[in-house]
């Protein structure tokens, strides 16, 4: 597998897992508090959980195809959970792309 598919991979899922965490928390959980609709976050609440999955997939396939250092699944893994971290992550993963196709 290319290392640049590989992180194409990570960054697009981790894009998704961000944005879905986002609906979750700013769409879905109000519907179901303010507007008593709890199917919201049944729905999304899955959606989302299926998208971490495979979130920590990539990261997984990404520390053995690309070979960064340990840490940068850890950073990964706490942006997963915190709203927007994961966008921020992936700001700083493009702008030093060259960084992490390259073999440690």
């Amino acid at each position: 597998m290319k290392k640049s598919l590989v992180l194409s991979l990570f960054r697009l899922f981790g894009i998704l897992d961000g944005i879905s965490l986002l609906i979750l928390l700013c769409i879905a959980m109000p519907m179901k508090y303010m507007a008593d609709i709890p199917m919201a976050v049944t729905i999304v609440g899955s959606i989302h959980g299926f998208i971490f999955c495979v979130y920590i997939l990539t990261i997984i396939i990404a520390q053995l195809f690309l070979k960064w250092r340990f840490y940068w699944s850890v950073f990964a893994l706490a942006a997963a959970v915190v709203p927007v971290g994961n966008l921020v992550l992936d700001v700083y993963i493009n702008k030093n792309r060259q960084k992490f196709l390259v073999s440690s």
